[in-house]
C-alpha cells in the first residue's frame, strides 16, 4: 500500500482504496476562533488597539497570562518521532498524524485543547531546549512516542525546569489505567493489591512506570523483565535506569528468564510485544490476572490467556478490558489544567487510578474490570480527582 501511495500523483485513489487515509486528508483538525470579528468594534477589540491593554496589563503582572490568553487551557503534545506506537523510529514528520490524533483525543475525551509538535532531533539536549523555550504558550506539556532511555532524562529536565505540567504518557498513562484495572481485578476476585505478585514484560517507558505505580500502589512484589531476563540487582549490564528499577522491585530476589518468573506468578503484565509460551502461563497461580497489552499482537493471546486466568485485559479494542491511554491522560490534563497545578505529582496518578477503577466499581465481571473509553462518566471523574489531589499535594496555583 505504502509504495502504491507514492506512486499516485494526487492520491486520489488511496482515498477510495482505504477510508483511513480519506479521513486524513487535510489532516484531523483545524485552529478555531472563540470570539467573533465581524465588524471593525470587534477588530479593535480581538487585534490592536484593544488587545494592547491587555498585552501591558500581562507585562505588569505575568501571572494575568493564564486569564487572558488561551495559555492555561492548552497543552503542548510533543514527539521527536523516535518510537512511534509499534512502528518504531519513523521521525518527526511521520509522526504528526499520531500527534493530531492525540490532540482531537484531548478534545474529545478532556475538553482540553492541544497542539501537535513534531520536533526535527533526537538529540536530549536540544529536545528539552526546545520544549523549554516554547513552554511560556503552554499550560501543560504531554510528552509523546520518545524513546526510552531518553524519554526518562527528557521528562525529568523539563520537569525541574518548568512550572507547568509535564507528563510522559507512554509512561504515565499506561500505568494509570493498569493499576485501575488491576485494582478492580483484585477486588473482583476478593484480593488485595498487597498480595499479588507481578511480573512485567518489558523495562522500556510503560514497563518502568507500571513498576513505580504498583510499587507506590502497595503491590505484594513485582518483577521487571527485559529481553535478558529478570532486571535484578546482580547484573552486570544494567543501564542508570534500570540500576534504579531493580533497587526497588523484586523484594524476592528473582533471576532468570521472564517465564522461570512467572511461575506462581498471580499477575502478568505484558508491555514489550513478544511471545509467552502456553506452557509458562500454566504455571502462573491459579486465578491469575493477565494483561498482555501488545498491539495488535498481544504476548499472550486471549484464548490462551483465558484458559488459566481469572481476568485477561489487552491494549486491542476487539476484546474486553482494553488497557487504552485515553481513559487517563485527558481527564489527568483537564484536572491539572482546571487548578492551574504546577507538576503532575504521583499522588495525583494515583487518584487517577483509583477515580478510573471506581467508575465501574459497582459493575464489575471478568469482562468489565475498566471503562470503556466512551463512558461519559470517565473523564469528569479523573479530572476531580486529579484537581483534588493537586490541592492537597500543594501542587494547585488555584
Amino acid at each position: 500500500m505504502a509504495a502504491e501511495i507514492v506512486n499516485q500523483k494526487d492520491g486520489l485513489e488511496s482515498d477510495v482504496i482505504d477510508p483511513a487515509f480519506a479521513l486524513h486528508r487535510g489532516g484531523k483538525m483545524a485552529v478555531q476562533a472563540t470570539v467573533p470579528v465581524r465588524d471593525a468594534d470587534d477588530l479593535s477589540l480581538a487585534y490592536t488597539p484593544g488587545v494592547a491593554k491587555v498585552c501591558s496589563a500581562i507585562a505588569e503582572q505575568p501571572g494575568l497570562v493564564d486569564d487572558y490568553t488561551w495559555k492555561s487551557q492548552v497543552v503542548a503534545v510533543v514527539t521527536d518521532g523516535s518510537a512511534v506506537l509499534g512502528l518504531g523510529d519513523i521521525g518527526p514528520g511521520a509522526s504528526l498524524p499520531v500527534m493530531e490524533g492525540k490532540a482531537i483525543l484531548f478534545k474529545q475525551f478532556g475538553g482540553v485543547d492541544a497542539v501537535p509538535l513534531a520536533l526535527d532531533t533526537q538529540d536530549t539536549d536540544e529536545i528539552v531546549d526546545t520544549v523549554t523555550r516554547l513552554a511560556p504558550s503552554f499550560g501543560g506539556v504531554n510528552l509523546e512516542d520518545i524513546s526510552a532511555p531518553r524519554c526518562f532524562e527528557i521528562e525529568a529536565r523539563l520537569k525541574e525546569k518548568l512550572d507547568i505540567p509535564v507528563f510522559h504518557d507512554d509512561q504515565h498513562g499506561t500505568a494509570i489505567v493498569t493499576l485501575a484495572a488491576l485494582r478492580n481485578a483484585a477486588k473482583l476476585s476478593d484480593r488485595a493489591l498487597g498480595s499479588l505478585r507481578a511480573v512485567i514484560s518489558g523495562a522500556g517507558a510503560a514497563g518502568v512506570a507500571i513498576a513505580k505505580i504498583l510499587v507506590e500502589a502497595g503491590i505484594g512484589d513485582v518483577a521487571v523483565c527485559d529481553r535478558k531476563g529478570v532486571v535484578s540487582a546482580d547484573r552486570d549490564d544494567l543501564t542508570h535506569v534500570k540500576r534504579e528499577l531493580a533497587g526497588f522491585t523484586n523484594k524476592a530476589g528473582l533471576s532468570g528468564s521472564l517465564e522461570a518468573a512467572l511461575e506462581g506468578a498471580d499477575v502478568f503484565i505484558g508491555v514489550s510485544g513478544g511471545t509467552v509460551r502456553e506452557e509458562a502461563v500454566a504455571k502462573m497461580a491459579k486465578g491469575s490476572f493477565i494483561f498482555a497489552m501488545a498491539n495488535p499482537n498481544p504476548e499472550i493471546h486471549p484464548d490462551v490467556a483465558r484458559k488459566y486466568a481469572a481476568v485477561v485485559a489487552t491494549g486491542r479494542s476487539d476484546y474486553p478490558n482494553q488497557i487504552n491511554n485515553v481513559l487517563a491522560f485527558p481527564g489527568v490534563f483537564a484536572g491539572a489544567l482546571q487548578v492551574r497545578a504546577t507538576d503532575i505529582t504521583e499522588g495525583m496518578k494515583l487518584a487517577a487510578a483509583e477515580a478510573l477503577a471506581a467508575v465501574v466499581a459497582d459493575e464489575l465481571s471478568a469482562e468489565r474490570v475498566i471503562p470503556s473509553p466512551f463512558d461519559e462518566r470517565v473523564a469528569p471523574a479523573v479530572t476531580s480527582a486529579v484537581a483534588a489531589a493537586a490541592r492537597a499535594e500543594g501542587v494547585a496555583r488555584r
